[in-house]
């Protein structure tokens, strides 16, 4: 099993916890405290720090989610220039955003100046009034989530890359560097829908189950479920092959969103002891799960950077080496 964990401040979510009070010490962390998280993480063993991305905020959905959330590209680029082992990942970048190849281009930068310590996690998105914001059509989201995909295999792989597809055309082009990881850095797939897992299934190297669930179901609700949703991923093609390398990242406690992000009953409810915790994290792996981050029992939201940092030192201390 490996561990992730978050870096405080790239976003104000959920809004309630940012409200004036004892918690707005993430509103107030400078550079040394963002890299003294990250060292830190490094030093004690966690495997990978994550970060989220929204570009703009609809005002309907500033209430459940806030308006504060950072470049996760930009994010991941300073954890890794602040680090030399963890690696950094994205949780979720919506593609359907980035115009792809000079995504691809930064991406490939980074996995070179990081030493091949990139992951990336996409996503397909749901907030219809940043999909109009930025142009981006929402309606053909799924579609062109799909064909940035191949255009980013296709510039970090091919020797003279070319492609013409419905939403990006192009030939001629010569494409330096590559990625340090080959063929590419990992490609998750961010979403607890069952179209998200055979997405993944089909052109991803993992899967993140976490999300709203809006739309078309079925949903991912609990570790229960992960036996039928494999189930049907190996009906993808190809997919049966690949299974023993492909990754899923499921936290202890996996919240419900709804399509407007609000949460949902059902959850399982936070751990109320170390035990549980190790408990928890046992099933998941048991289940097939590679990744997940934990917390303390207390489930309470940190109220310094100091609390934060023992938070991450009691996980490392208590939990991780059950499963090292």
């Amino acid at each position: 099993m490996k561990f992730s964990t978050g870096l405080p401040g790239m976003m104000r979510y959920p809004p309630g916890e940012f409200s004036p009070g004892p918690h707005n010490w993430q509103e107030h962390l400078t550079t040394e405290d963002f890299q003294r998280v990250a060292r830190t993480a490094e030093e004690l063993g966690y495997d990978a720090i994550t970060t989220s991305e929204h570009i703009v905020m609809p005002p309907d959905l500033v209430p459940a989610m806030g308006a504060y959330w950072t470049d996760a590209l930009t994010v991941m680029t300073f954890v890794a220039g602040a680090t030399t082992r963890i690696r950094v990942n994205s949780s979720v970048i919506v593609l359907p955003y980035h115009e792809p190849v000079s995504y691809a281009k930064a991406i490939s930068t980074l996995d070179v100046l990081s030493g091949g310590r990139v992951t990336l996690t996409f996503g397909v998105g749901m907030a219809r009034g940043e999909f109009a914001a930025l142009g981006v059509p929402f309606h053909k989201r799924g579609r062109i989530t799909d064909e940035y995909i191949d255009v980013l295999k296709v510039l970090w792989t091919s020797e003279n890359p070319e492609y013409h597809g419905e939403f990006i055309d192009f030939s001629g082009v010569c494409f330096e560097p590559r990625p340090v990881q080959k063929p590419h850095p990992p490609i998750w797939i961010g979403g607890s829908s069952m179209a998200a897992l055979r997405r993944a299934a089909r052109v991803g190297n993992g899967w993140h189950p976490a999300g709203s669930q809006g739309g078309t179901g079925p949903w991912l609700n609990s570790v229960i479920d992960l036996p039928a949703f494999l189930a049907e991923a190996r009906q993808v093609p190809g997919f049966a092959e690949r299974e023993a390398d492909f990754e899923i990242a499921l936290p202890i406690s996996n919240i419900r969103f709804g399509p407007n992000h609000e949460p949902l009953p059902g959850a399982a409810g936070p751990p109320r002891s170390t035990q549980e915790v190790i408990d928890r994290v046992g099933e998941l792996q048991d289940a097939g799960v590679r990744w997940t981050s934990v917390w303390r029992p207390d489930a309470a939201p940190a109220r310094s950077i100091e609390d934060h940092l023992e938070g991450l030192e009691w996980a490392a201390t208590e939990v991780i080496p059950a499963f090292r």
